[in-house]
């Protein structure tokens, strides 16, 4: 029998990440996770789900910032985007570099997918931070179909426009109130489709989306499924610390690579600061102009007069503007990284950090095949589920080692049933006969109160 410490394991599971990291080859690992993923439920990948997920370093190395939004904040970071299929279950997780956005991501991303999942139909479904008409044309230029909220503002249609949708999507029932109508973009150069659901409270929410084979009520329901992406990354920063940094090392970066001018942004703020005070000037000359009195000013050469100080200062600062729009025109708005930042040009060293990213996402891939095995057996399986199955994967166990088995005896669980449920699962595991890795010997799985009945 074999005792070890749980001090012990950290030890070894950090030398190995290490060892693993020092091979380089995440990206091949990543490759091969997500071809065997295709392979086994690839019917679920129809639809794909992109969204980004920041991580916040607190190291003293000059990294890119990017927005944290659970911090409503700019901090350095790194961001990584997880593609997700239909059901919220991961796929690929990709680093961005220098934190680029959605819109820069999406075209590498969908490449990606494409190889992986060969000539078939795919739909992209990601939030506004990928609104971008213009990569929407050339999304569809390429082949993919596209699903995302509107961005901006939009006129509101009128009640009579909606109406009820009912059915039945994926073995749930759903009832939403849409409209449904066509959308011009890009100066009527890309025609799109919208389908906006009205909520009991009146609020609207327009979705875009380039189906137009599928019925309103599936556009909506596939958009709103997104939230399984925001749920999944709820629950791995809870359950799995995905925001956790392993490493604080870094690598040098490229110093040719453009980033915003910072003496750009200065003169843009400026300029927008002034011209917010011209808007209130003038809103403040009109609102004099229209409750002068004709029997005091009756000419406009008067009214001139008598406003000559606010007139002056609404001259002043449209020159001001002006100012600081040939300031700004003469200030390249994006320079070479290097010559920003005082010092060397670097970026966190990425190779364990992706490849933690991999481990974990392995690690919920198994949890929810285990969550699947265990939830004929388990009455209250889509309340309490995962939270079973965290409980089994925690639990002490000892190991004995013979000639042809490894045998893990689990110990029982809090509870009599979640025992049944955890032997049966045990049962299910040890039909598969597989073997540990880098040996030939069985893995057999008990459980130590119904093994000694």
């Amino acid at each position: 029998m074999i005792f070890v410490s749980d001090r012990t394991v950290t030890r070894l599971i950090r030398r190995k990440l290490r060892r693993l990291a020092a091979l380089a080859r995440s990206t091949q690992f990543g490759r091969a996770l997500a071809e065997r993923r295709v392979a086994a439920r690839g019917a679920l990948m129809g639809f794909l789900y992109v969204d980004g997920h920041v991580r916040v370093f607190h190291g003293k190395a000059t990294l890119p910032k990017a927005h944290v939004a659970q911090m409503r904040l700019s901090m350095p970071a790194t961001t990584d985007y997880w593609v997700n299929d239909a059901i919220g279950e991961p796929l690929f997780v990709v680093t961005a570099e220098a934190n680029a956005g959605l819109v820069k991501m999406l075209p590498d991303i969908l490449n990606d997918a494409r190889s992986l999942l060969g000539e078939r139909r795919l739909t992209v479904v990601f939030d506004r931070g990928g609104w971008s008409p213009k990569l929407f044309a050339k999304l569809g230029a390429e082949g993919f179909d596209l699903m995302t909220y509107r961005k901006g503002h939009s006129r509101r249609l009128p009640r009579s426009r909606f109406s009820e949708h009912k059915g039945v999507i994926d073995g749930r029932t759903i009832q939403y109130t849409l409209a449904d109508q066509g959308v011009h973009l890009l100066g009527g150069k890309l025609r799109l489709r919208q389908v906006t659901r009205l909520s009991e409270n009146g609020h609207q929410t327009p979705i875009v989306t380039s189906r137009r084979d599928l019925p309103a009520i599936e556009v909506a329901f596939r958009m709103f499924e997104r939230w399984r992406q925001e749920n999944f990354f709820k629950y791995l920063r809870e359950e799995y610390a995905l925001d956790a940094l392993v490493e604080y090392a870094t690598e040098p970066d490229d110093p040719a690579r453009e980033v915003p001018n910072p003496k750009w942004n200065m003169l843009n703020r400026q300029l927008r600061q002034a011209r917010a005070a011209v808007k209130i000037l003038h809103a403040e000359y009109g609102k004099k102009a229209l409750l002068n009195s004709g029997s005091r000013r009756p000419s406009k050469r008067g009214f001139k007069i008598a406003q000559g100080t606010l007139g002056k200062k609404i001259i002043a600062a449209v020159k001001r503007c002006k100012t600081l729009e040939l300031r700004r025109a003469a200030v390249p708005c994006r320079l070479p990284v290097g010559q920003v930042v005082a010092g060397p040009v670097v970026k966190l060293a990425s190779e364990r950090m992706h490849l933690t990213s991999l481990l974990k996402m392995v690690a919920y891939q198994v949890e929810s095949d285990i969550f699947r095995l265990v939830t004929p057996h388990y009455k209250r399986a889509e309340d309490e589920g995962r939270t079973f199955v965290q409980s089994a994967l925690a639990s002490a166990a000892d190991f004995e080692v013979s000639e042809t088995e490894l045998r893990v005896l689990v110990a029982p669980l809090s509870s009599l049933h979640r025992t049944r449920v955890l032997a049966t699962l045990c049962g299910e595991l040890n039909a598969t006969a597989t073997t540990f890795p880098g040996t030939n010997l069985i893995l057999r799985y008990d459980v130590a109160e119904v093994r000694k009945r």
